[in-house]
């Protein structure tokens, strides 16, 4: 018994502890409690759905002209829960996308980072979108505000069709854009919109989490 102590403490202290995950969006399980739909005066909705795909519920996305998101409040720190993790498919890339202008601004598919202060124009967000022309692992201002950045984590066809597991550092993502600290993260949104290039388009959505590792 005097033995076996020792060498429990130190297998206690040799195991890491395990990563702590927070679950912002729970698709898999049919769970869309405390997602609410963010809409623009005078666009038609983008229609958001859970339903069956691959043996798995997901979110889907179908948008016609359309632009509306759906966005989740949360209150977390991004040094402890730096990395956000999600999975997307999407039907197609748009074709009449270029970010370079506001009648361009579309995507696919986007998962947005909101980062509010005490003031809203100094509320900053990341885009993280699947583009069709701008390249993967490219960064552009939004045509809208400088106070966001759109950040391509997919770039045209070659996967379309397929499901795509993603993993990002906000907090090494944030620091680059913005060149500071991250203040703390207060949303988490989806958003597939089309109102500006009139196209249509559907993609899919799978769980999205904050992990410390």
């Amino acid at each position: 018994m005097r033995l076996f102590l020792p060498f429990l403490l130190f297998l206690l202290a040799a195991t890491p502890a395990p990563a702590a995950e927070v679950a912002v969006g729970r698709f898999s399980a049919g769970d869309l409690s405390g997602w609410r739909e963010e809409t623009f005066r005078g666009k038609a909705k983008t229609a958001y759905l859970l339903v069956k795909e691959d043996g798995r519920t997901v979110l889907k996305a179908h948008s016609r002209h359309a632009a509306s998101g759906l966005l989740r409040k949360v209150d977390l720190d991004p040094r402890k829960y730096p990395l956000l993790r999600w999975s997307w498919q999407i039907g197609h890339p748009l074709k009449k996308e270029d970010v370079r202008k506001k009648g361009g601004d579309d995507f696919a598919a986007r998962v947005y980072v909101v980062f509010p202060r005490t003031f809203f124009w100094q509320t900053r967000a990341i885009n993280y979108v699947w583009a069709g022309r701008l390249p993967k692992n490219s960064a552009a201002p939004s045509p809208y505000t400088a106070n966001a950045v759109i950040i391509a984590v997919e770039s045209g066809e070659e996967k379309e069709g397929s499901w795509v597991s993603e993993e990002r550092n906000i907090y090494e993502d944030y620091k680059r854009a913005f060149g500071e600290e991250p203040p703390r993260i207060g949303a988490i949104a989806v958003m597939t919109d089309t109102d500006d290039t009139g196209e249509e388009v559907t993609a899919w959505y799978g769980d999205i989490t904050l992990a410390d590792r």
